[in-house]
């Protein structure tokens, strides 16, 4: 299992890869599939701060919540590249993050290492 401290800082660097990853993986073309990654990851970033876990600001979304956007936007990202028509692009690093945004989620603990209940 991944504990909700974990799953915080997986969250913000997951967030700030999604935002670089056009300019690192040279796919910053204007396109969806530049955009949507970085939409995505300023959403992440943006979720997390307000998210009822230890590495937030506002503990006002409940981490159960959280888990169910996380898996959602996981699976956008994983099949935007067929889905929006760009894999002839790049494909791999929306594929690879959104199935990690899939799996991480579900080895999240429901408990925060402090014992309160996120749920």
């Amino acid at each position: 299992m991944i504990n909700t401290r974990t799953h915080g800082i997986i969250d913000y660097v997951t967030g700030a890869l999604l935002i670089v990853a056009p300019y690192l993986f040279d796919f910053a073309n204007g396109g969806i599939e530049q955009w949507l990654p970085q939409l995505l990851g300023a959403m992440t970033i943006v979720m997390s701060l307000m998210t009822n876990y230890e590495l937030s600001v506002a503990k006002v979304i409940p981490l159960r919540m959280h888990l169910g956007v996380d898996m959602a936007s996981g699976l956008l990202l994983a099949v935007s590249p067929w889905l929006f028509g760009f894999a002839d692009v790049i494909w791999w690093p929306h594929l690879v993050v959104g199935l990690m945004e899939i799996v991480v989620p579900l080895m999240t603990s429901r408990t925060s290492r402090m014992g309160a209940d996120h749920i």
